[in-house]
């Protein structure tokens, strides 16, 4: 059950999208630092449906095996939580729709929007971006040796070094179709169940 705090006026809240396909590590590693440097409050993690700019690259993982991995990688963690309002919705997952929802939810919140930094010269060209901008602080996360990276106007943003080491979705995803091991870069609950349900073992 989703906590409420419709009248916690000066909620700091984190959103954390993406496909999370798997969610490993450096996820968390990214959700922590976000959450000791800005002060959040909560960070939740919202998968993707659909990336509307990955519509020829649908999710490997079913998108109730990516939600189960991520309750089982956040159990016991009560500041992270998992939000599958974009998977119920289907379709292509539009974060404007998303924060609509959240201000909707938890009136008088500070909203902050984590992304990768790469994904931040895209922002303009968001669905309703200047309604997006409005809505939210975006929190770019940042790979190491990248710079931080300049919003483009209306956004406003931050910065947050929070991967320690080069990990991605896609290096578990081919390391596993190779037969090799991901311990130590997922959460083993999530390791056991990508081994138990034979997830990316011929995926992409």
């Amino acid at each position: 059950m989703k906590r409420d705090d419709s009248s916690a006026a000066g909620l700091r809240l984190g959103l954390f999208g993406g496909s999370f396909d798997p969610v490993h590590w450096g996820h968390l590693w990214v959700a922590q630092a976000a959450m000791e440097e800005l002060g959040l409050d909560r960070v939740v993690f919202v998968p993707a449906s659909q990336s509307p700019f990955k519509a020829g690259q649908p999710p490997v993982a079913p998108a109730e095996e990516r939600v189960r991995m991520l309750r089982l990688a956040l159990a016991g963690r009560p500041e992270f939580e998992v939000d599958d309002c974009e998977v119920r919705r289907g379709g292509i997952s539009y974060t404007v729709e998303t924060l609509r929802q959240y201000a909707q939810r938890h009136p008088g919140a500070q909203l902050f929007y984590l992304v990768g930094a790469d994904h931040v010269p895209t922002l303009p060209r968001w669905r309703e971006a200047a309604e997006v901008a409005r809505r939210a602080t975006f929190v770019a996360l940042m790979r190491p040796g990248e710079a931080p990276p300049a919003f483009p106007e209306p956004f406003r943003g931050v910065s947050v070094t929070g991967f320690p080491v080069g990990l991605s979705s896609s290096l578990i995803r081919a390391r596993v179709r190779q037969g090799k091991s991901i311990e130590w870069l997922v959460p083993p609950a999530v390791a056991e169940a990508i081994r138990l349900r034979c997830l990316y073992a011929g995926g992409a």
